[in-house]
């Protein structure tokens, strides 16, 4: 009786099994996602809308790796030295907007994110957009400094280095941006807020990098591009998704 039992138990329990669920494909939307108004800026197959910046074309160190967009060391370059190759969504400038990115690191990477981006002749994309920190935390020489850890307002405003997941695992900010109030949400908590074109605003550049950078002193744009970093290492980028608020 106690062997038929048993039986009966595991027959009986094959039925509970609840199915798992496979994840969200990279690169798309849900119904629910594009009922909020978000819209992909990657399809994960090519480079469709973006350039470099300050130019036509996409740079030869950025390719589409695994469905992610991989910027790597570009030739002739040593580690820790760009090419030329920050690239842009040229498409469109945003002003109020929620952008969500996925990114990952490897071993020493460092890179960033900018929204806002004014492109200026001769000038890299930072010299006069704000900048969101990709880097790894453990190995990058550019770790001594908590406002230049990941998910940082670089150079300005620390995050919390324990929202950051280690090299090789994927990692997502959200950076949303409402009349001048940005907030960095890291891997759901969020790790950084601040408002800008105010006197906290000015006081942050003022005791910054870029506190003589002209496209700081003149003032960040109130719209602009969105942009990605070549910083001589090798990060990747996928689920790039934006809706206008």
């Amino acid at each position: 009786m106690k062997k038929i039992g048993y039986f009966l138990m595991l027959f009986l329990a094959s039925f509970l099994v609840v199915p798992t669920v496979d994840a969200q494909a990279p690169n798309t939307l849900t119904a629910k996602e594009k009922k909020q108004g978000w819209t992909l800026l990657f399809n994960g197959k090519d480079f469709s809308g973006w350039r470099q910046c300050n130019g036509k074309a996409m740079p030869a160190n950025w390719t589409i790796d695994d469905q992610a967009m991989r910027v790597s060391l570009g030739e002739g370059k040593k580690p820790g030295q760009g090419s030329g190759g920050d690239i842009l969504f040229g498409d469109k400038k945003y002003r109020n907007f929620e952008l969500s990115i996925d990114w990952k690191a490897s071993d020493m990477a460092n890179s960033g994110i900018f929204y806002y981006v004014r492109e200026v002749p001769g000038k890299p994309i930072y010299y006069a957009a704000p900048e969101v920190q990709v880097l790894d935390n453990v190995n990058a020489t550019d770790n001594k400094i908590d406002s230049h850890l990941a998910g940082s307002l670089y150079d300005m405003l620390p995050a919390d280095p324990a929202s950051v997941k280690p090299v090789g695992k994927w990692n997502t900010i959200v950076i949303k941006v409402k009349d001048g109030k940005v907030t960095h949400t890291q891997n759901g908590k969020k790790v950084c807020e601040y408002t800008l074109w105010t006197k906290e605003w000015d006081s942050m550049v003022n005791n910054s990098k870029f506190k003589n950078f002209p496209g700081f002193t003149e003032g960040i744009s109130k719209e602009g591009y969105i942009g990605l970093q070549d910083h001589g290492y090798t990060v990747w980028f996928r689920n790039i998704k934006i809706r206008e608020l």
